[in-house]
């Protein structure tokens, strides 16, 4: 009795829960198994069929759930790119009602077949119609995200998700009982003006209320969260489940919040603590004698999963025919589309815990245990797929020819210079005497190619009292530091214009006095700060990528940037930063007489013609450049990128890569090659990040 006792303690239940979501999720990871995998398990484990540590009905878990429930479909609506779906959504739309309709009529067909309700029984379709962009990271770190069948399946997100989220309303308010035609009309007229008020008033508040805050990040914090849970109760209000409320607000601040550091934190929060919590709820719901059960009459789980397999396949071949897509096209629209995670969970929970007044579910437990088994694997295979079929996508040609001759400090430098008298200009914030001269000398060497100047810049932090005894200190230690800056600047021949300021935010004077500078680039020192502080509050480095104006170089420099002679630049597309990355090894290369060698690391499968193409128009970009610094292209065969490029580089000194972060929606990690590379590699490295990147 003392033991139930000390288990449904508010304090105890949350401190297994963080305890589970600390060590779980990174034990599965390891074993190459989705974290959350592992927090259905450990609640499953956890719950009434195993230790009965966890109670799903305590007051506790239920909280946490429903904010993890509600926090999950507004990341899915944060995730969703509009801009992308702006350029497409003629076609976005198209396939989104495909894939849609289709997966519905075979869902409910399922249902119909297993004796349920036409309610269920459209539910049930509902559940299959929407998908999850698990995979987008694939083709996200392959560089085919602009390939027009990617960003079509990436728009269609929008429309599968909100029509499955609206179907679910619907059928739930039946399912409660007393719903006449004239309480549904009064339920969708509702949902409409909730919808209009929610989209277009949230998004003009917000815009308002970030241009009036500034830099004031807690209080953007504060009102992105009170948006999600006033949407929310405003969906509840209306007699609609909250976690449409909750996806429509994430769609409602996607363009407030771009990317700005204040997204990052919203989504750290949801990642790291609310929606673990959810997935570990959804393994506390699951009861093991009667999961083997569902699993031994295994009929209804198979057609649930064959249905949505072979629907989401129909739909994207239906879209192939119509808008005269390849064959590697449609596999990646299919596979795309196959995950099963966000909205179908969070849907199939809410119906599973509506019970009318008879006492009836809307769906079983055979129901829940099969999209279960369904989100596992589409969870699985859909990725796979992506990332086999994603190797055969091209670019379009306008977008090569495009990028081929996009250099940074090219034609649009060319005639700022003419038109403003701006030279090429290098900013570097110094901290450090011990790693500052390294800094200066590198863009000491830049600034001479380029005919530039450079502009050391040291940071005071401000204090409510300008005569306060510690700034007058602060200062006088920039003045040393700056002064050590001017003598190093100087045994290069280049110009040095010293800059000092006074600032609350040292990631914002950066980026203000870069952009007062018309600086060309900014060079930045490596900090190690990957705890969670630096995750939770973000770095000064993650800030000016986001700020910045113009591209940011951080350098964890091993040796003299002189001594730097052979430089590697792992390509994986041809976008205009792998160009920046290109142009920027070129001019130390050439300054250094040294040589540049471009590595492009490529899947075991992919077939030839395809690197063919690419080499070829990887040896245009080169031809094009302006600077005549000795470049090769080496291909090499390797279905572990970071490794092959750790390999590699063992005998460069310097490697260049590309400052590029990826996420899936909900929050939950993928391994990033460039983080595994930086932790890995042994010579110097240059982190280059593109403007608002």
């Amino acid at each position: 009795m003392g033991s139930n006792l000390l288990v449904d303690t508010p304090i105890i239940a949350f401190t297994i829960l963080l305890a589970v979501i600390f060590t779980v999720p990174p034990i599965f990871e390891r074993l190459k198994l989705p974290g959350l995998v592992g927090l259905l398990l450990a609640g499953v484990i956890l719950g009434q069929s195993g230790l009965k540590l966890l109670n799903p009905d305590s007051d506790t878990v239920k909280l946490l759930s429903d904010i993890g429930k509600i926090y999950l479909m507004f990341v899915a609506g944060l995730e969703v790119d509009i801009e992308q779906f702006r350029r497409t959504k003629n076609r976005s739309m198209g396939f989104g009602f495909l894939t849609f309709i289709v997966p519905m009529l075979a869902g409910i067909l399922v249902g119909r077949i297993f004796n349920f309700s036409w309610n269920s029984s459209v539910l049930i379709g509902s559940l299959l119609a929407s998908h999850t962009l698990l995979a987008y990271p694939i083709v996200s770190r392959l560089g085919v995200v602009m390939n027009e069948a990617v960003t079509v399946t990436i728009g269609a997100t929008i429309f599968t998700d909100t029509g499955a989220l609206l179907v679910l309303a619907i059928c739930v308010g039946i399912h409660s009982g007393d719903f006449t035609t004239l309480s549904l009309l009064t339920l969708l007229g509702g949902l409409t003006i909730y919808s209009i008020t929610v989209l277009f008033g949230f998004d003009w508040l917000g815009k308002e209320f970030f241009r009036r805050s500034g830099d004031e990040q807690s209080n953007q914090f504060l009102f992105i969260l009170l948006a999600l849970f006033l949407a929310s109760v405003g969906a509840q209000v209306i007699g609609v489940e909250k976690i449409v409320g909750a996806f429509l607000a994430g769609l409602a601040v996607n363009d407030v919040l771009g990317r700005s550091p204040v997204k990052e934190k919203v989504e750290f929060i949801g990642s790291a603590l609310f929606i673990p919590c959810f997935f570990v709820d959804m393994g506390l719901l699951i009861n093991i004698p009667a999961f083997i059960k569902t699993l031994s009459s295994f009929w209804l789980t198979l057609l649930i999963v064959v249905a949505l397999i072979g629907s989401k396949f129909l739909a994207a071949l239906f879209a192939k025919l119509i808008y005269r897509y390849n064959n590697a096209e449609l596999i990646t629209m299919w596979s795309l589309s196959l995950p099963q995670v966000a909205a179908t969970l969070a849907a199939t929970l809410v119906a599973y815990q509506s019970i009318n007044a008879a006492g009836q579910r809307l769906v079983d437990e055979g129901v829940l245990n099969s999209v279960i088994v369904l989100m596992l694997v589409t969870s699985i295979i859909g990725p796979i797929i992506t990332a086999k079929s994603a190797t055969f996508l091209q670019l379009p040609q306008t977008e090569l020819d495009t990028d081929s001759l996009a250099m940074w400090w090219g034609n649009a430098e060319e005639q700022l210079l003419e038109e403003n008298h701006y030279p090429f200009t290098v900013l570097v914030p110094i901290y450090n005497p011990q790693t500052q001269r390294y800094l200066i000398e590198m863009a000491a060497i830049l600034a001479h190619h380029e005919t530039g100047r450079i502009v050391p810049l040291a940071i005071a932090k401000s204090h409510v009292h300008m005569d306060d005894p510690q700034l007058g200190i602060a200062l006088e230690q920039s003045q040393q530091r700056l002064r050590l800056a001017k003598d190093i600047g100087q045994e290069f021949s280049v110009e040095v214009q010293s800059a000092i300021r006074i600032d609350d935010d040292v990631a914002l004077g950066i980026s203000r006095a870069s952009r007062e500078q018309n600086a060309s680039l900014v060079v930045m020192g490596w900090s190690r700060t990957t705890g969670l502080r630096a995750r939770l509050f973000g770095s000064v480095i993650d800030s000016v990528f986001w700020s910045s104006h113009c591209p940011v170089a951080v350098t964890r420099l091993l040796n003299n940037p002189r001594t730097i002679r052979k430089i590697l630049v792992p390509v994986g597309d041809l976008r205009p930063q792998t160009v920046g990355a290109l142009r920027l090894a070129q001019i130390m290369a050439d300054s250094n007489q040294g040589e540049v060698v471009l590595l492009h690391v490529c899947g075991l499968s992919t077939p030839a013609p395809l690197l063919e193409k690419f080499a070829t128009q990887l040896s245009e970009i080169i031809v094009n450049s302006q600077v005549r610094a000795r470049t090769e292209i080496k291909i090499v065969r390797d279905d572990d990128v970071a490794q092959a490029i750790i390999k590699e580089a063992a005998t460069f000194d310097l490697a260049i890569l590309r400052a590029v972060r990826y996420r899936t929606t909900g929050g939950f990690a993928v391994s990033e090659v460039t983080t595994q590379v930086i932790n890995e590699l042994n010579c110097s490295i240059v982190l280059l990040g593109a403007p608002h990147s």
